[in-house]
């Protein structure tokens, strides 16, 4: 009978996640496309439930809610949906939509589709060769063998956003990055750019009147061939009459440069209310969050260096570490484990919402930049897969951070993994994503106040 209880609250937080990643799908990913293929409405929907569900049984297991039995069972039926998915079922419905953008192969395309998900395969399986993520003595179709590779691709996305969101973010909050602009500056661009526009309708206008002239004298009519035209033209042009090759060139390159001074006098506009913004309570407060996060980023980068250098992994959570080490420097009586737990359920909250509440808006924006109407359906089904791979690694390393007792049936779900080598992968991956942000920051906030003082 508990069974059954505790399986209607998973049904029941299952459905209202798929609901809200169906809503995340309408209103932010689809709310400028139409929706044709309800199939991957249906994956991403599903996708993002499952993942959030491993994240809800992480909370039950803190909170010991539910039966330990029926919590078991879940991890178990949860973690084989979503590597069903992540390994199976998007990786051939990826291949079927960019088989089916192609019309050499459309009326074969579920065969190519299988083709292209056998090529998957053999990469996917070939990738654990170099890595020390699994125990000798599991076979080739133990679920250990696909969680370890979907670890190792997850585990390098989370380090490759860590170390950039690490850079990135007190860089964007703190005002002291800001550059000094000023309305002079808005205006000399904007001055800019109306002059090039004019040459440009200039330009075009002397193409017009041109083409009307050889109208008129009736050289338009039978010519051989635009490229062969276009050497007469550039050949047998009469003194004092318009060489329209040369002037469309022109034209072309004044409008390359029109469009480079738009964004820029569009990201010099962005920048002064960025400085405005920053004169305002909420632009302090998130003026002092930037420096919290740069403290954090030169702790993060230190720490990541010394794990690496001296191959060390934590046995302890931070949570539990921390309050010993506090105890025993002030030398109070304090009960360690009850507040650990505590203080380790809201630790754990707080990295799952922000976890997904950055995902998410990390999704929309990559999106936005890259979606048309005829590659969204593909774009989507990659970022379901992106996310499928991030969560089920971001239980990996939540592990890390969760007290003894509660790694138990987390450890037997995933399998004797190897679960230091992931920690020590990550600390290589964003301690170069981290560095690589520095220096792609710094070169570009070198050379914007260069670019916009250029005559």
């Amino acid at each position: 009978m508990s069974f059954l209880i505790d399986s209607s609250i998973m049904i029941t937080s299952q459905v209202l996640f798929f609901g809200f990643g169906w809503l995340f799908f309408m209103r932010q990913l689809f709310k400028d496309y139409e929706v044709r293929q309800y199939v991957v409405q249906v994956i991403f929907s599903v996708t993002f439930a499952f993942s959030c569900t491993m994240f809800e049984l992480i909370i039950f297991e803190i909170l010991g809610v539910l039966n330990s039995s029926s919590r078991y069972f879940h991890w178990k039926m949860n973690l084989c949906v979503i590597l069903l998915i992540l390994v199976f079922m998007v990786p051939f419905y990826i291949g079927y939509f960019i088989v089916s953008n192609i019309r050499l192969l459309h009326k074969q395309r579920l065969l190519f589709s299988c083709l292209l998900w056998l090529t998957f395969m053999y990469f996917f399986w070939k990738l654990g060769d170099p890595f020390p993520i699994l125990s000798p003595k599991h076979g080739i179709l133990s679920i250990e063998q696909l969680i370890s590779r979907v670890g190792v691709i997850g585990v390098t996305l989370m380090a490759l956003l860590s170390g950039f969101g690490a850079v990135n973010c007190p860089y964007t909050y703190m005002s002291y990055f800001l550059r000094n602009v000023t309305d002079a500056d808005i205006l000399a661009l904007e001055r800019r750019l109306l002059q090039t526009m004019d040459m440009i309708i200039s330009k075009k206008k002397r193409m017009a009147m041109a083409r009307r002239t050889m109208f008129q004298k009736g050289e338009v009519h039978n010519k051989p061939s635009r490229f062969w035209g276009m050497i007469k033209s550039v050949a047998t042009s009469a003194p004092g009459s318009e060489n329209l090759t040369l002037i469309q060139q022109e034209v072309d390159a004044l409008e390359e440069l029109s469009r480079q001074l738009f964004l820029e006098t569009a990201d010099l506009y962005a920048t002064k209310e960025r400085i405005e913004y920053s004169k305002t309570f909420k632009g302090k407060y998130f003026n002092f969050l930037g420096y919290f996060f740069s403290i954090y980023c030169v702790w993060k980068i230190f720490m990541a260096t010394i794990n690496i250098v001296f191959d060390r992994v934590g046995k302890t959570d931070p949570v539990t570490r921390g309050i010993e080490i506090t105890v025993n420097y002030l030398g109070i009586q304090f009960d360690v484990k009850f507040w650990s737990q505590h203080i380790s359920f809201i630790l754990v909250g707080i990295i799952i919402v922000t976890s997904i509440r950055g995902l998410l808006i990390t999704l929309t924006k990559f999106f936005y930049a890259i979606s048309s109407s005829k590659s969204s359906n593909v774009i989507v089904l990659l970022l379901a897969q992106i996310m499928g791979m991030y969560f089920v690694s971001s239980v990996l390393l939540i592990r890390m951070s969760m007290p003894l007792e509660y790694r138990t049936i987390i450890t037997e779900v995933l399998g004797e993994l190897q679960f230091n080598f992931y920690h020590r992968w990550f600390d290589v991956i964003f301690l170069v994503s981290a560095l690589s942000s520095i220096l792609f920051l710094y070169l570009a906030h070198k050379q914007a106040p260069e670019k916009h003082m250029a005559p």
